[in-house]
């Protein structure tokens, strides 16, 4: 407690950090963005480039190799870009990519169903949310892109887990408590691949008000050129309009929407390759 007998609040994650951490953040940004810009950098370069003494670049690149964000060449003591840094890189350039091309697909979603249209990707487990085209009905449902939701109480999740092997499926949610949002929600792993089942023989999977009480999501996953699943795209809106009966009518127009997309990045689905 402190003086007013009042218990202290606990410290929110990352607050307050040291201006110590945060400088040494700073620096070891700058210095993987000079090293991004060069073929190649020995450390004396990168010292008189920064001015900072090479004992603190050394030290600041061997943390950042430890990450994978940078490599030294033995041979020739040059430094550059790892390959986790290529992958970040990398997996912004595809999200970028997804998020243009989507878009007149997404339009045509939202002006077919008359809801919601979006696109997600899963991500670290969850599904994060790269864009969206609001319905024009008063009401309807809305994710601000980079929000993050649970992988087995969506309808893109489900969608992009229904094309994994379940051994697969399993892997992931290993550990992992299945969060429990409605008496609807798939909260155990034999429901939420019972479910998957069923997704995979109709082709798209639904959100029944898994998530939110109201609410309902249609979905269908989006495939590479190696029949790789990399995205999911869903309408969305509330159960009052996406009923039993249109539920049966938009399945199918979501899964046709998301096969013209797959086509138009160049991917195929897994049966026609």
């Amino acid at each position: 407690m402190d003086a007013t007998g009042k218990g202290k609040r606990g410290r929110k994650a990352g607050e307050n950090a040291a201006p110590g951490s945060v400088q040494v953040l700073d620096r070891s940004l700058m210095l993987l963005a000079i090293v991004a810009e060069n073929d190649g950098s020995t450390l004396t370069q990168l010292s008189d480039v920064t001015g900072m003494a090479p004992s603190t670049v050394h030290r600041l690149l061997t943390s950042l190799a430890n990450h994978g964000m940078v490599m030294n060449d033995p041979d020739t003591g040059a430094w550059t870009i790892g390959l986790k840094a290529f992958e970040i890189g990398n997996a912004y350039l595809r999200f970028r990519k997804l998020g243009t091309i989507s878009r007149p697909f997404l339009k045509q979603l939202m002006e077919e169903s008359g809801e919601t249209a979006n696109i997600g990707i899963e991500e670290g487990g969850d599904v994060v949310f790269i864009s969206q085209v609001e319905s024009h009905a008063p009401m309807r449902a809305f994710f601000r892109p980079g929000r993050r939701g649970p992988i087995h109480a969506s309808g893109i999740g489900k969608a992009i887990l229904s094309t994994w092997a379940d051994k697969d499926v399993a892997h992931l949610l290993a550990g992992r408590e299945l969060a429990h949002f409605t008496d609807k929600t798939r909260d155990s792993l034999p429901a939420l691949l019972q479910d998957i089942q069923t997704i995979r023989q109709r082709g798209w999977s639904v959100d029944d008000e898994e998530h939110t009480l109201g609410m309902r999501c249609v979905a269908a996953p989006i495939f590479n050129e190696y029949g790789e699943t990399i995205a999911g795209i869903s309408i969305s809106g509330p159960s009052v309009r996406v009923n039993d009966d249109r539920l049966a009518l938009l399945g199918p127009v979501v899964r046709e929407r998301a096969d013209a997309l797959t086509r138009a990045m160049g991917g195929k689905r897994p049966e026609d390759l």
